[in-house]
């Protein structure tokens, strides 16, 4: 098991988690279910805040990525520590502003919002909205125009940059669904029509490489990339950029072989290299805006699972099977992410076996991970899977009716519901 803050095992040989004993957790709140540590989630904002003053002054903000995890208390954690928010969706904005969140220092993505989408953003005051094509453009100009405001837009760019990660999140390259492309000087056409929309004021550009990334190289490549466009803005248009999104992306600890950056070495480096650029092409330094949120919440989560059978078919593989599985964790089958496994019950045994998790849906792709080094399973046993508490939650899904599992948080050896399991009375809610 890797060093963490919050997990440990205890003199019972349980394993620990955010001074909770998680087999205690999985009597009280039932299996499979999602646990959070708090104070992980919020040593890990203050972490980034202290960053983003150390290396820009009061001149930036950091915005937790909503699509992590989302929900009422993840919002009212990241509100009381001092960050925005970016979201995606009329749903994770609806979740943020029901808990009091500052309109004004919520960021809007997504390549296809809808017209209730942005004119709920308009309405309710958003800060920032990050405008991806030329016919959201459009329409955004036509709704703000009807509500007689000037509303302020960010232009989403791709700069460029083949970030080492899963294909499915790379968000930086030319062949992506996001932004404009700012090689063929599309995003510089795009930058232009956007400054001209009379109910538009175009304060700066957004981009995004990736997520899970390692290796600072892409991040200070984006934020040279951007400079540069800020500079050429400036000098061509003679429209002046005042904020600058460079996106999230940091990698976290999945397994032992994972070896994240620390956040301020990320920071730090970008900042210099974004005020040298400043200072030689004397263009004012934008603010900047930054977006973690698997980095925020990643390590801060568990997800608790009790084993059903142990099939053991010789010569070929051993099938632990769960009672949950892609219903609470799609990843596996998505991206054939790498988790690190632990028996709660058999923490301080060995690691003899090597096995296949498998799920309860029906499908035989529904895997939590295969060639899993494992205790000696059986049933009963309390599986922990380690660093689920980002795509976890927020990807969950309803397939083959199963209700999605609760989530607890956890700080100091006590805990408390966030999330309520739902009930079979909740998957026929919206049934007629």
């Amino acid at each position: 098991m890797y060093q963490s803050e919050s997990l440990k095992i205890n003199e019972q040989g349980h394993l620990e988690f955010g001074g909770c004993d998680t087999l205690s957790l999985a009597k009280e709140y039932q299996t499979p279910l999602y646990v959070m540590d708090e104070q992980v989630i919020r040593n890990n904002c203050k972490q980034y805040r202290q960053s983003m003053e150390e290396c820009y002054g009061g001149h930036g903000l950091v915005l937790y990525a909503s699509k992590a995890f989302s929900c009422k208390e993840m919002y009212r954690i990241a509100m009381e520590e001092g960050l925005g928010v970016d979201v995606v969706s009329g749903g994770e904005l609806y979740t943020a502003l029901s808990v009091g969140f500052p309109a004004e220092k919520i960021c809007f993505h997504g390549n296809n919002k809808t017209k209730e989408e942005l004119e709920m953003a308009v309405k309710t005051g958003v800060g920032y909205i990050v405008v991806d094509s030329r016919e959201e453009l459009s329409l955004l100009n036509a709704i703000a125009g009807e509500r007689k405001v000037k509303q302020p837009i960010l232009c989403r760019m791709k700069p460029g940059i083949d970030a080492h990660t899963h294909s499915f999140v790379q968000t930086g390259h030319i062949d992506c669904k996001f932004g404009t492309v700012l090689e063929n000087g599309d995003s510089f056409d795009f930058a232009k029509l956007a400054a001209a929309q009379p109910n538009l004021t175009l304060l700066g550009v957004h981009c995004h490489v990736g997520s899970q990334i390692f290796d600072e190289k892409p991040f200070l490549l984006a934020a040279e990339r951007m400079m540069d466009f800020v500079v050429q803005v400036r000098e061509i248009l003679g429209v002046t950029l005042k904020v600058l999104n460079l996106g999230g992306g940091y990698g976290i600890r999945y397994t032992e072989q994972d070896q994240p950056i620390a956040y301020g070495d990320y920071m730090k480096k970008i900042s210099e290299a974004i005020k040298s650029i400043a200072h030689d092409r004397n263009v004012e330094l934008p603010f900047i805006l930054m977006e973690p949120g698997r980095s925020i919440v990643g390590e801060a989560g568990i997800t608790l699972y009790t084993v059903g059978s142990v099939k053991k078919i010789p010569d070929v593989r051993t099938f632990v099977s769960v009672d949950g599985g892609m219903s609470d964790n799609p990843r596996y089958i998505l991206y054939q992410a790498e988790y690190e496994m632990l028996l709660s019950n058999k923490a301080k045994e060995e690691k003899t076996a090597s096995v296949t998790v498998a799920g309860k849906c029906c499908e035989s792709g529904d895997l939590l991970g295969e060639n899993v080094a494992l205790q000696e399973a059986k049933a009963g046993d309390i599986l922990a899977v380690l660093s689920t508490g980002a795509y976890n939650y927020s990807m969950a899904s309803n397939y083959n009716r199963i209700p999605r599992a609760a989530v607890v948080m956890v700080k100091d050896g006590a805990s408390r519901v966030i999330v309520r399991r739902e009930s079979y009375e909740d998957l026929i809610r919206n049934d007629v």
